[in-house]
């Protein structure tokens, strides 16, 4: 039996009880800790809002107004809620966040689909990517095949139809571009893009409530709602572009939800709060409009979401910054996550263990994870020396910029990978294998799709930190202002954070105080959203399992 040295006075009083005063200072401690974190982070982000806004350029009568129809009733009923109706207030905040989560969504989306990929781009990409789809399944239903097949296969495949072979083979996709005749934009829009979000919603209505009926209603409203936006937008002035993207990505999800909380009946007053503030918002504008009250001399707006730099500060903007951004992390993501995630599977799943060889993997794994702690400035001279120097392409393009910070972030997905994957209970495991499955089979449809939650909340958050990044933007020649935003991936182009940096340069205290807090400002509530979007995939799956 072990003994100790130690004398027992040291954890129990003279008495016999147990001393609970080091236990409390370390809770003290820790809360303390909590608490001046957040203290700081509010600190910064009022000293940045108050920058942008410049709330004391308001008229005080404005302010009350304000407080008066938007924020007293707001407060008061988050206030009810708190003390009545906790999971209304639940059901509240979250009505509250989605719409606006959406909304920043769709915003990519949109300049997914006016800067990258044109609406026949796209429909020639998902008829190509549905053909590759059907060959694949018509193969794998024809023969048992091992996994190194399947992967020559399907590059083979993928190679044909959207890919194609350089100066010898065109894909499918290129010989769809080039058919004299395509159907019209908003059409091939609505066709492959919104018909299957709309099949979507109404699967999901269709099982919630396990109806035919409502399924194709909820389909058919989301569909039709589309198409007529799509030919009366244009009149109210909203182009057919927007609309769709607006009713699909912000209407469909905040549709289901509401659905989903009405069906429930439970919390569903909570749905008051966002109905609330959007009455108060008009009511407040009329009365500001009405009795001619100045606002603040806000810097950050929709001029300045959607112009390009500017000498003068009151007519500079983020917008080609922001589109350069959207691209590199797509870029990031197409780039970093299926490496990353394969890197993981294999140093789990399939690498040895012992004798030499599982010595290496260990060294391996220890590489990885010193990577990750490796400054951001050497993957950026990695990225120039790699694909400037050796890979001969042009520096300051969107691909260059993207593919060295997936350098960034590859390693810091690998490790999140693999603890999702290793947080799989083995019991799943040997059930698949006792059933007669194969490895791949085990992994593809036990391990995945139980460590995918937990993937894609550290590659959401990598990709929170790949945004942010500056400094391998600077080593790969990144420009500090582009007023053309970028056409394709192979154009020049400038991102948030080297557009922030570029103006921190400037002379002039406009630019320092004012446009520099509003591209801030910009850059943190896109982080912010995709953090919490990790945060709210990490808790929904959590109460899941």
């Amino acid at each position: 039996m072990a003994t100790t040295d130690e004398p027992t006075s040291t954890w129990f009083g003279s008495d016999g009880q147990v001393s609970q005063l080091r236990g409390l200072l370390f809770k003290a401690g820790c809360l303390g800790a909590t608490l001046l974190a957040l203290f700081l982070v509010f600190v910064f982000l009022v000293y940045v809002a108050i920058d942008a806004i410049e709330p004391g350029t308001a008229d005080p009568a404005w302010w009350a107004t304000v407080a008066t129809t938007v924020a007293g009733p707001a407060v008061a009923l988050s206030i009810y809620y708190y003390r009545f109706a906790p999971r209304a207030g639940e059901v509240a905040y979250t009505a509250l966040g989605l719409p606006v989560a959406a909304t920043l969504l769709a915003g990519g989306v949109s300049i997914v689909f006016r800067h990258i990929v044109s609406p026949h781009e796209w429909l020639t990409l998902v008829v190509a990517s549905l053909v590759a789809y059907g060959a694949l399944e018509v193969h794998d239903r024809a023969r048992e095949a091992g996994v190194l097949e399947r992967v020559v296969v399907g590059a083979a495949v993928i190679g044909l139809t959207i890919v194609g072979v350089p100066g010898l083979v065109p894909s499918l996709r290129t010989l769809l571009l080039s058919l004299p005749v395509l159907p019209m934009a908003s059409l091939s829009l609505l066709g492959t893009f919104v018909v299957p979000i709309g099949v979507g919603a109404g699967w999901s209505v269709r099982r919630a409530r396990e109806s035919d009926r409502a399924g194709l209603i909820a389909g058919g409203v989301t569909v039709a709602a589309a198409a007529i936006g799509a030919v009366a937008g244009p009149v109210v002035g909203v182009s057919w572009t927007t609309w769709l993207v607006l009713t699909t990505v912000v209407g469909v999800p905040v549709g289901l939800y509401v659905e989903r909380v009405h069906r429930g009946g439970n919390g569903v007053s909570g749905l008051a709060l966002p109905v609330v503030l959007a009455a108060g918002v008009v009511v407040c504008a009329v009365i500001v409009e009405t009795a001619g009250f100045a606002g603040p001399d806000v810097w950050i707006d929709w001029e300045f979401l959607t112009s390009a730099h500017n000498r003068t500060p009151r007519e500079a903007g983020i917008y080609p910054a922001l589109v350069g951004s959207v691209m590199m992390i797509i870029v990031v993501a197409l780039a970093a996550f299926p490496v990353g995630v394969g890197a993981a599977i294999y140093l789990e799943e399939y690498a040895p263990t012992g004798g030499l060889s599982g010595s290496i993997v260990q060294l391996i794994e220890i590489n990885i994870a010193n990577l990750a702690g490796v400054p951001s400035v050497v993957y950026g001279l990695l990225g120039l020396a790699l694909f400037v120097k050796v890979g001969e392409l042009r520096p300051g393009i969107v691909i260059v910029g993207g593919l060295t910070v997936s350098l960034l972030i590859l390693p810091i997905i690998i490790i999140s990978a693999q603890e999702a994957i290793r947080a799989v209970p083995d019991s799943q495991r040997r059930a698949a294998y006792g059933i007669g499955a194969t490895r791949w089979q085990t992994v593809r449809t036990v391990v995945l799709p139980r460590a995918m939650p937990g993937i894609m909340t550290g590659t959401i958050l990598a990709l929170g930190r790949a945004i942010g990044e500056t400094a391998p933007l600077l080593m790969v020649g990144v420009a500090a202002v582009v007023r053309i935003s970028p056409r394709s991936f192979f154009g020049l182009f400038s991102a948030m954070p080297r557009q922030l940096y570029s103006w921190a340069q400037l002379a002039k205290p406009e630019f320092y105080h004012g446009v520099l807090a509003a591209g801030v400002l910009v850059l943190l509530v896109v982080l912010l959203m995709m953090n919490g979007t990790a945060i709210l995939l990490r808790n929904k799956y959590q109460r899941r399992d």
